[in-house]
Order: C-alpha cells, then structure tokens, then sequence
C-alpha cells in the first residue's frame, strides 16, 4: 500500500490524503472544505481505480473556480499513481 499528500489548490480543502494498491485507491481523507460532501466522496470512491477516478471526476467545478476538491481528487489520485510508480 502507497500513501501519498496531494496539496489542493482552487478549493476550500487544503489537503488530500490516500493510498493506493498498485491503482486502486483506499483511505480518501480531506483535510478541510465542506464537512459533509467531503466524507461522503471518499466513501463512494473507496475501491476505484484511478481511472475511474480520472474519468468521472475530472472537471467538475465548483462554483465560479476553474477547479472543486473532486476534479483536485481526480489530480490527486493520478498524482500519487505517478510517485507511486517512480518509489518502486
């Protein structure tokens, strides 16, 4: 199991912790944001590849900001697959 910190930007969460099991991704936990939607992202995610991920969260925005904390998610997950394939 990889664990890995992605620092957001844009959102109103700080930071994204998670791991990964070679690319399925475990243990989402946020740190900030909205209190509910982010415990309730983490559940529904648990067990995804990163491409699924990827592909159902990328670009989904929140409100006027180019971003929201999942399309930092998507980024977040592909982000920690990339360290996760350059530690081995």
């Amino acid at each position: 199991m990889f664990h890995y910190d992605y620092k957001t930007e844009n959102t109103c969460s700080q930071l994204i912790s998670l791991d990964l099991d070679e690319n399925v991704v475990h243990n989402v936990i946020f740190t900030g944001g909205c209190n509910g939607n982010l415990k309730a992202i983490p559940i529904l995610i648990e067990g995804w590849t990163v491409e699924e991920v990827e592909n159902k969260l990328t670009g989904v925005l929140c409100g006027r900001r180019p971003t929201s904390c999942a399309d930092q998610l998507a980024k977040a997950v592909r982000a920690a697959y990339e360290a996760e394939k350059q530690a081995s």
